[in-house]
């Protein structure tokens, strides 16, 4: 058995894959096509202009039910790891909610294009990296409390790691993209694609799109730190039957009302 077969692994993985796979391919046809400029463009420049924009939404659609698959099925492994500890219970029912809170958002990012809608789209990434980089926080605070009975040290140091990696891609893209906005090197940059190395405000569009990558790439590690815990997790779904028949006759109609007769009786 490969180790991506152990339990729940593929899950993670699959998150992880499929949403590098969206960056990757949107850039690629966006680059092939000329629409931006092949040194480290926006992620979200590369899903502006069809046909990437098109791929781009599908992808990162899909990427939005990983994820909120990913992170309920953390939560319900927290829940029964942890049944009597009411501190842990309450952060990963916090937890899951900001979770999906950014799961949200990221479903935002991929409908709503920058060029087009903007003020809805900076929503989306505020709520995907924001509130999931809280969402991180909380996760690592959980591997804390969580150690060493039923985390391991590498695991919480690793997660601690990537949380200050997107802090930091935070702070270095919300400084440089105030800096390029801020109206001292033009007007309607948003709508840029295409920039030239001579062009004032070069430099800071330059930090605040590495950064961004930087960003996109800290949050898909942290998921990479779920693989070990997942593989402990399996799956398997109960089947109840609650009459011979998937349909109701008119024997099974007389069999009810003489059941209630019966009990009227009594």
């Amino acid at each position: 058995m490969w180790w991506f077969q152990q339990g729940l692994s593929f899950l993670p993985v699959a998150l992880v894959v499929w949403s590098a796979a969206s960056f990757v391919f949107s850039y690629i046809t966006a680059i092939v096509l000329h629409h931006v400029d092949p040194l480290v463009p926006y992620i979200s420049d590369t899903g502006t202009i069809p046909p990437e924009r098109c791929l781009f939404g599908i992808m990162l659609n899909v990427s939005t039910f990983l994820g909120m698959a990913t992170m309920y099925i953390r939560y319900k492994q927290v829940s029964a790891l942890s049944p009597e500890k009411p501190k842990i219970l309450r952060l990963n029912k916090l937890g899951l909610t900001l979770g999906w809170m950014s799961c949200f958002g990221l479903c935002i990012i991929a409908n709503f294009q920058k060029c087009i809608l903007y003020y809805i789209h900076v929503l989306g990434a505020c709520l995907t990296f924001g509130v999931g980089s809280i969402y991180m926080l909380v996760q690592t605070i959980l591997s804390y409390l969580m150690q060493p009975e039923l985390h391991s040290k590498d695991i919480f140091w690793a997660r601690l790691a990537v949380f200050l990696w997107s802090c930091s891609s935070i702070l270095s893209m919300f400084v440089s993209s105030v800096v390029l906005y801020s109206g001292l090197y033009g007007q309607n940059l948003v709508q840029k694609l295409h920039w030239d190395p001579q062009e004032r405000g070069y430099i800071p569009h330059m930090i605040s799109t590495i950064s961004e990558w930087s960003l996109a790439f800290s949050f898909l590690s942290f998921f990479l730190t779920y693989i070990r815990d997942f593989q402990k997790i399996s799956l398997r779904a109960v089947v109840s039957l609650q009459g011979p028949t998937l349909h109701e006759s008119p024997g099974s109609f007389r069999a009810e009302e003489q059941a209630l007769l019966i009990a009227g009786s009594i």
